[in-house]
């Protein structure tokens, strides 16, 4: 009996730590650019992130290099990395800061903090929905960005500029560490 209770109290820590430490494992990222005549998404597969809860609280860090996006044409990723600013501002990088319990929850809802070619926007509210599979934990969202919120000057096609809006859909799953 002695002895399993020292084995549990070895083991706790580990276990706890398993609980509070999290590793993105899969991403899906695509923007979506939309112009009168037609419409664009170039996505990356490439986020690496970390999340760590402690004191019932959980902070998150995810980052993409810009460079990473792909519109499947590639005179448009240079042009779209030369529009962002990509060569000065390689990453994009996204930080929110959750309860724990939210992470227990079907949908919350997240205030984000994105940093990308040089600027930082901040969007409150952004609705994130959890889907578990066995421990993995798979966060859907759409981050809804515009090209003023990083002060992005919007290309044009024949004289005539891409929409504002350029939402980012994000698909990642997290696994405890």
């Amino acid at each position: 009996m002695k002895f399993a209770a020292v084995l549990l109290l070895a083991v706790a820590p580990v276990m706890l730590h398993a609980q509070n430490q999290w590793v993105l494992t899969q991403s899906t990222l695509t923007w979506n650019v939309t112009h009168p005549m037609h419409e664009v998404a170039g996505t990356s597969h490439a986020a690496k992130g970390k999340g760590n809860c402690s004191a019932g609280q959980c902070d998150f860090l995810i980052a993409v290099p810009v460079n990473t996006f792909d519109s499947g044409d590639s005179n448009r990723d240079l042009h779209t990395l030369e529009v962002v600013r990509g060569a000065q501002y390689p990453m994009v990088i996204v930080r929110t800061h959750l309860a724990q319990a939210a992470l227990d929850q079907p949908t919350t809802d997240a205030d984000l903090e994105v940093q990308f070619a040089g600027q930082t926007a901040h969007y409150a509210h952004v609705p994130l929905h959890r889907t578990s599979h066995g421990n993995d934990v798979e966060i859907t969202g759409t981050i809804p960005a515009s090209c003023s919120d990083f002060k992005i000057d919007r290309p044009s096609f024949l004289t005539v500029p891409i929409r504002n809006e350029i939402p980012v859909n994000v698909d990642a799953t997290w696994k405890p560490e």
